[in-house]
């Protein structure tokens, strides 16, 4: 057993406080480091080196992760997931394995989008300070904004030669880009809903002592969408919404969600007071017809509307805002934004089709959308932090960048044949560079390590990296009809991961392996061809375990 000096984790919590401490309360052997200014990197590699340490009994029944509490700045070190610099703060560098995370989460949305109604777009990362301040923005957010000066074509200001007198600003937001799409066709009350979504980077120029990690960036990406409705769609379209957002956290499982309702600011803010009343009241109302619990902020809102905030908190308790679900009715009127609709009066009440006289419906007539600005994951980076300290490596299979890695006992040439087939068939290797591959293959992360240390010390290493599943392959595999040991040691639902192995290899499952699996971190080992193990992993995506 380690001696109890060695089982010390310094929970670094990244906070900017005045004068940090140490706790004092003792729990199990652990001293917790309560507040830790950021630029501490010994303590980082000190708690780094502590959990490793710890990591070598996490097998034993009760024991508890010693990655645990650990902060997304150092488990994003431990597992080789993103790394920073001087050179560009504030804008994290993804290594491959944070970017197939990344990745992952783009292409998840994306698979949702067609059943919600979103279509993707792609639009500029600058624009004419023109257009920021028509939207308002240059007048309520250019503290927050990166400007540059470009080569404009007029050279109309006094003392500019031509081609210097443009000033451009890097958009915070992609609001504005996705109302030039919807301005650039001639609109109708049939076409609407319109839905645009947006994976575009944005920048926003935060002061340097709020920056964090990858909670508080310069430079991010946001799942940003758009909704440009009648006033009659709002409540149905919010309420949609919240359902979307409620199905995405219930998968990735982050812990208890809140929903925050921020109303209008003081000052700064644009359009009239009874605007944003008849906004508030529909927010509040999706939510009330939703059945949740709500928190009121008074004064919270945007510049331009009321909104929801869904508040997590990371293993610190601090709240982080992921998702939102904004109401607009101030910028589409800002940029004029308009759809043809008969008996437009009405329209505007959000009276239905149905429900107006043919008298009235004669009348045609212009009037602006509503706009709905939602998110639901917010800032990928910020959502992958909180899932770095949730999961600790631990990912779910379908998201994972360690799925799998193939051990071999040997290195005997019959052996290494065998497991170079089976790593063909587990990820069905590509054709030749020349052949073209489908759009819809589905590929998976196979490593090896075929080298002739000991099986144990690269069993070891294999389960210290998490891999989703090991597989063993020796001598007496090639006898058992080609059948390779499989541990499912680093699956992050171990009991629905077994349900999965039944569907595929029936009788494998009893409840004695799945009371196993329960209590200890790894799961019993079992037998399969690499045919069968393919279909397990296939499934394991499918179902996003």
């Amino acid at each position: 057993m380690p001696s109890p000096s060695s089982l010390w984790l310094l929970r670094c919590s990244f906070r900017s406080r005045p004068t940090p401490h140490l706790s004092t309360k003792r729990f199990r052997g652990e001293y917790q480091w309560d507040h830790v200014p950021k630029k501490q990197p010994h303590l980082e590699r000190w708690q780094l080196a502590v959990a490793r340490h710890k990591e070598k009994d996490r097998d034993k029944p009760g024991e508890k992760d010693p990655l645990e509490g650990v902060s997304h700045h150092v488990l994003g070190q431990r597992f080789s997931l993103f790394t920073t610099h001087p050179s560009s703060p504030g804008s994290p560098i993804f290594s491959p394995d944070g970017t197939h995370i990344f990745s992952k989460l783009q292409a998840f949305l994306r698979a949702q989008y067609p059943r919600e109604g979103f279509q993707e777009v792609i639009t500029p990362t600058i624009y004419k300070k023109g257009l920021w301040e028509q939207s308002g923005h240059w007048e309520n957010y250019k503290d927050d904004m990166f400007t540059v000066t470009g080569r404009g074509a007029q050279g109309k200001v006094a003392g500019k030669e031509i081609g210097d007198d443009e000033e451009y600003g890097l958009k915070p937001m992609n609001c504005p880009g996705h109302c030039l799409l919807f301005q650039s066709e001639r609109r109708s009350y049939r076409d609407l809903p319109i839905r645009y979504a947006d994976f575009s980077p944005l920048h926003r120029n935060e002061i340097s002592g709020a920056l964090s990690g990858m909670t508080r960036l310069r430079r991010f990406h946001q799942d940003d969408g758009h909704i440009f409705c009648r006033p009659e769609q709002v409540e149905e379209e919010i309420t949609n919404t919240l359902k979307f957002v409620l199905m995405v956290y219930k998968l990735f499982d982050l812990g208890r969600i809140q929903f925050r309702l921020s109303t209008r600011p003081e000052t700064g803010f644009v359009g009239t007071e009874e605007e944003w009343d008849v906004a508030e009241s529909q927010l509040s109302a999706a939510l009330d017809n939703f059945g949740r619990e709500v928190i009121y902020q008074k004064g919270g809102g945007a510049f331009y509307g009321p909104k929801i905030d869904i508040i997590v908190k990371d293993y610190n308790l601090k709240e982080h805002q992921t998702a939102t679900i904004q109401l607009d009715f101030q910028l589409p009127r800002r940029l004029g934004l308009e759809y043809h609709s008969p008996a437009p009066a009405l329209e505007a009440q959000g009276i239905p089709i149905e429900n107006r006289d043919a008298e009235s419906m004669r009348r045609a007539g212009v009037l602006a959308p509503v706009l709905i600005h939602r998110a639901v994951l917010g800032s990928l980076e910020r959502f992958m932090a909180l899932m770095i300290e949730r999961y600790r490596g631990n990912w779910p299979f379908w998201i994972s960048p360690r799925q799998m890695i193939i051990l071999t006992v040997t290195t005997n040439e019959e052996v290494l044949t065998f497991a170079k087939a089976a790593v063909g068939t587990i990820t069905s290797a590509p054709q030749p560079h020349y052949c073209m591959r489908p759009l819809d293959a589905q590929d998976f992360t196979v490593h090896t390590d075929f080298s002739d240390r000991s099986i144990a010390k690269k069993l070891q290493e294999a389960k210290l990296k998490r891999y989703n599943i090991i597989g063993i392959i020796g001598q007496k595999n090639l006898k058992n009809e080609g059948k390779i040991d499989l541990s499912f040691h680093g699956q992050s639902k171990l009991v629905n991961s077994w349900d999965v192995i039944e569907k595929v290899l029936p009788g494998s499952q009893s409840p004695v392996q799945k009371l196993a699996a329960h209590v200890y971190r790894g799961m019993p080992g079992v037998q399969m061809t690499p045919k069968m193990c393919r279909q397990v992993m296939e499934k394991l995506s499918e179902e996003y375990l």
